[in-house]
């Protein structure tokens, strides 16, 4: 086992893996995390636990992954190249090991400029691929960047992200090819709503082979309201909204616009479930988690299996 995590004993067997999401908050408060944290157990096979995301400071992925540790759920401890060096990484990820986290995703970062300190400097020593790199050879290696050997075992579940509607398009299944070549085990991707792009994308990745070789988890994320819909359509990169999914919002009863866009999510993830070489979903509810059971129920994705 790469790993011995539940995550990956559950992908390895071929279960439909559902992951969720948690951001940490901006400051110390545990309690935070944890009343988060308890509205997704049971419901999720692992929690991604957020680095920093945008760019604003905020608990440490390691110190919460260890908050749910001890509460009896399964992190994804996220780690981003914009703010550690490869002595940083290093260093970060032997104490992770010995606290018990077995999965990572590795990602470059937003860039500082977004978030709540853009005049700190950015320090990108690698990027994300080169993480996946330098991890696989910590634990198939047993060896540091620099040769030297790792003192003692170390373990890791390497996951990474993709992005299916970045532009140019045609580079997308070759990005991805060379986070395989560099040793993903598996891989999250950015929110689907176009799901005919997803399709085409998907058909390439299972042409290449890839789906072989990592295990491919979809990217889903409820639309909340028209304005979320509109907003993420217009102003987030990467992501493409069809004018089809924002007119069934639109036209959805009054005070029922969130229960249309859960509606949507759960014919999404069954049309999901249906694409060759998917191997489960990526849930991020975004500061939604009390919605989470009834989504997961809702899509028939219940009882979650035993690892």
């Amino acid at each position: 086992m790469k790993s011995g995590s539940n995550l990956e004993k559950l992908l390895e067997r071929g279960e439909f893996v559902v992951t969720g999401e948690l951001g940490p908050p901006k400051g110390p408060d545990a309690e935070v995390v944890k009343k988060k944290a308890a509205m997704l157990k049971g419901y999720v096979d692992a929690v991604n636990i957020t680095d920093n995301q945008t760019a604003i400071v905020r608990m440490s992925s390691i110190a919460a992954a260890k908050i749910l540790i001890d509460m009896g759920l399964e992190p994804n401890m996220q780690m981003v190249a914009r703010d550690r060096n490869r002595i940083a990484m290093m260093s970060d990820l032997f104490g992770a090991n010995v606290l018990g986290i077995r999965n990572m995703l590795c990602l470059s970062g937003d860039h500082q400029s977004f978030g709540n300190h853009p005049e700190a400097k950015n320090v990108f020593d690698i990027d994300s691929i080169q993480m996946i790199k330098m991890v696989k050879n910590m634990r198939d290696e047993h060896k540091m960047i620099c040769g030297e050997e790792i003192e003692g075992e170390f373990k890791m579940l390497i996951g990474a992200a993709c992005n299916p509607f970045a532009d140019p398009f045609w580079y997308r299944p070759l990005r991805l090819a060379k986070k395989v070549e560099a040793g993903v085990d598996f891989i999250q991707t950015q929110c689907i709503y176009d799901m005919k792009r997803f399709k085409d994308f998907m058909k390439q990745v299972v042409d290449m082979g890839l789906h072989e070789k990592c295990k491919i988890l979809a990217g889903v994320t409820p639309l909340k309201s028209v304005g979320m819909a509109r907003y993420m359509a217009s102003s987030v990169s990467g992501i493409i909204i069809p004018e089809e999914l924002i007119k069934r919002l639109h036209g959805a009863e009054k005070g029922k616009v969130a229960a249309e866009g859960i509606k949507i999510l759960c014919e999404q993830i069954q049309e999901l479930r249906e694409i060759k070489g998917i191997a489960g979903i990526h849930l991020m509810a975004i500061e939604w988690e009390h919605r989470v059971p009834e989504i997961v129920e809702q899509a028939g994705l219940l009882p979650r299996p035993t690892p």
